[in-house]
């Protein structure tokens, strides 16, 4: 299921590494492939969301 934009960045414990990407690739998709500034910024607050949970799924996952 793919997300909408949101436009804030959700607390890393809310949301998982593969949920954050679901929506990073999901803003690629609405974009064509070109993101405009609006899009650029949400995409690096999405990673910068992203590349927090990743220690924690990384734990997870051991």
């Amino acid at each position: 299921m793919l997300h909408g934009m949101s436009t804030t960045v959700e607390a890393s414990s809310e949301r998982s590494a593969a949920e954050v990407n679901e929506e990073i690739r999901a803003l690629w998709l609405r974009s064509g492939g070109t993101l405009s500034v609006e899009q650029r910024e949400e995409y690096q607050r999405l990673v910068q969301e992203w590349a927090s949970v990743l220690p924690q799924a990384a734990a997870e996952a051991a």
